[in-house]
């Protein structure tokens, strides 16, 4: 068998799945394993699922846990990386899970956790499409919206850990209410839960769509991104105009991250945008750039969509685990 020095085996754990990488020294992924997330489970049953696929990712490279470096998991919700736990995770209904702790005693091997956007810009910013750049701000829409920041090359997480909430930033005063209780958070505005509750309405006002026929399809119970990208494809007016409005609240959200923290990249990432990409976000650049404080920022900043799809997380949590760990 050949030696593999370097090993790490990162996770993304979602609310409706969880994915994990086994990667080498050179970040060349040697195994990829996915299953569902089950949120009914107790905590401590769903970190042996997680557990389990981190050893099938291991198997599936053909290789022992003892050739894993560490295990690197991005979760939801807010995080204590220093101690792996995880305070809250509303998608899971978790309070104070010690996730890192729990995880090392089922693998034997080190544990690094952090939140799931953070690991996920600390991937684009190493590996896609913030490379190179010292400062990055990251946005991915997904079921909601969530933020990260790259500062001097380094994830910035702020005094107590909780630095890039953006998606709770209020844009419409008064506007819908946000999961968090407040009204006119970006989150409430424009990630896919808002998108879904628009349509809905948009259908329940009389205007037809062929999303719930999609969704009842494909027996999806959340308007997923493949709902969104399958009916834009039939040139379904209620998804358009729905999605229009997000893209434009998104542009006024990105120029408010670049006039707060003068960045030079903002990466765009989650789920639409990796699978609708420069047509997702082409329409948020051309709003960001009419909110932009200086104008000549629109030649400086660049706005992109995310290169690493659907393993940014996994494999971010690997790039954080070699940093934290020394590796």
């Amino acid at each position: 068998m050949p030696k593999r020095d370097g090993v790490i085996v990162g996770v993304d754990l979602g609310g409706t799945s969880m994915k994990a990488l086994a990667v080498d020294a050179r970040n060349n992924i040697l195994a990829v394993e996915k299953t569902a997330t089950d949120r009914n489970k107790k905590p401590s049953d769903l970190i042996a699922d997680i557990a389990s696929v981190a050893r099938k990712a291991v198997e599936s490279a053909k290789l022992e846990m003892k050739q894993v470096e560490a295990v690197s998991v991005g979760a939801p919700g807010s995080i204590d990386h220093n101690n792996g736990i995880v305070h809250e995770a509303p998608n899971l209904g978790w309070k104070e899970i010690k996730l890192g702790p729990e995880l090392k005693r089922h693998l034997g091997v080190p544990v690094v956790v952090d939140n799931d956007v953070n690991v996920g810009l600390v991937g684009e910013h190493a590996l896609g499409a913030g490379a190179g750049a010292a400062f990055v701000a990251g946005i991915f829409v997904g079921t909601g919206i969530g933020g990260a920041l790259i500062a001097g090359g380094k994830l910035y997480q702020g005094s107590r850990g909780g630095a890039g909430e953006i998606g709770h930033t209020v844009i419409l005063v008064d506007g819908p209410l946000c999961s968090c209780g407040h009204r006119g958070c970006a989150e409430a505005l424009a990630s896919r839960t808002a998108m879904e509750r628009d349509v809905r309405a948009a259908i329940q006002a009389g205007q037809q769509s062929v999303v719930l026929k999609l969704m009842a399809k494909k027996e999806k119970s959340r308007m997923t991104s493949s709902i969104i990208h399958a009916a834009l494809k039939q040139d379904d007016e209620v998804m358009r105009n729905v999605l229009e409005r997000a893209q434009r609240h998104l542009g006024i959200l990105v120029a408010n991250a670049v006039n707060l923290l003068d960045p030079e990249r903002v990466v765009i990432g989650g789920g639409i945008a990796g699978r609708l990409g420069e047509d997702f976000v082409g329409p948020i650049r051309k709003t960001a750039y009419e909110y932009f404080l200086r104008p000549d920022d629109a030649r400086r900043v660049k706005i992109l969509p995310g290169q690493l799809g659907d393993n940014a997380g996994a494999l971010g949590a690997v790039v954080l685990a070699r940093q934290r760990l020394g590796l």
